[in-house]
């Protein structure tokens, strides 16, 4: 009865609302990035421009881990106390790296990478387009602007979200492939999610070594097989036909190869009453 509360943290409001604002100004980038590259590119060319993409965005998680290996060798409050006065190292299962270090770094990054953004055209031209006159051009917006003002009902913006999007869904190819990425995707989050601290109860890694190694070792090959499988895609030649094939062949060899994470562990630790007997 005579402890008192301690007081709590709201913090991960913050923090929420920073991955929030995070998540909504990413999300386009995949989507219309892709969509930008697509209709202003070669058609030859669009599958190795969409692979760069994909491994550029492989490249970030991995300077992720790095950074966050980085941090985490550093205590938590850095800055506010005298390193000298710390009496624990990073092995001490006491020790808290300087987790919210990331978050600025990554943030101010992410900020300055944002404004390249803003001077990106409308559009553009794709290539081998003949160029049009000011005098074709001017006919073009005289004819557009008549055609406006003769039918202006076909400006208005249609409001059937509710039957474009069952259209969306009633394509069995994209709902196959919409499928197939949750799942892929799912397993590669927990992978990068659970595999660090795994590494740390399994085999006895400091937090800043196991993000590295995850860093190093487990993204650049998923990047470089995406790089791969554009180059793959645009040397012969690829159809929607053939590149489905291409994709259930590589889902399916990736499927067979995770399966030896089953034969990596360790032994269990000894522990009396649970592991071992009393005796």
């Amino acid at each position: 009865a005579g402890c008192e509360k301690e007081p709590s943290s709201y913090m991960w409001i913050y923090i929420l609302l920073g991955n929030m604002l995070r998540g909504i100004g990413e999300t386009p980038i995949t989507p219309l990035g892709i969509s930008y590259l697509d209709d202003f590119a070669k058609e030859e060319n669009v599958p190795v421009y969409v692979a760069c993409l994909h491994t550029i965005a492989m490249m970030g998680p991995m300077f992720g881990f790095l950074l966050g290996s980085l941090c985490a060798k550093l205590y938590v409050d850095i800055g506010f106390v005298d390193p000298g006065s710390i009496s624990i190292t990073p092995q001490d299962s006491r020790w808290v790296g300087a987790w919210w270090l990331g978050f600025l770094i990554g943030g101010a990054a992410s900020f300055l990478s944002a404004i390249p953004f803003c001077f990106l055209p409308k559009s553009l031209k794709k290539p081998g387009e003949a160029k049009k006159d000011k005098t074709s051009r001017g006919l073009l917006e005289n004819m557009g602007a008549t055609r406006n003002k003769l039918s202006p009902e076909k400006n208005k913006p249609r409001k059937y979200f509710y039957t474009s999007l069952k259209k969306v869904l009633g394509n069995r190819m994209y709902l196959t492939f919409l499928c197939c990425s949750l799942l892929q995707f799912s397993g590669f989050i927990g992978f990068l999610t659970y595999k660090p601290k795994y590494m740390e109860q399994q085999y006895g890694q400091s937090t800043s070594k196991s993000n590295f190694l995850i860093g190093m070792t487990s993204l650049p090959p998923v990047g470089l097989g995406m790089f791969l499988g554009g180059l793959i895609m645009k040397k012969y030649k690829m159809g929607i036909i053939g590149a489905t094939k291409f994709s259930f062949t590589m889902s399916f060899l990736a499927y067979a190869t995770s399966l030896l994470h089953f034969f990596v562990g360790c032994d269990n630790y000894v522990v009396a009453g649970i592991t071992v007997s009393y005796e």
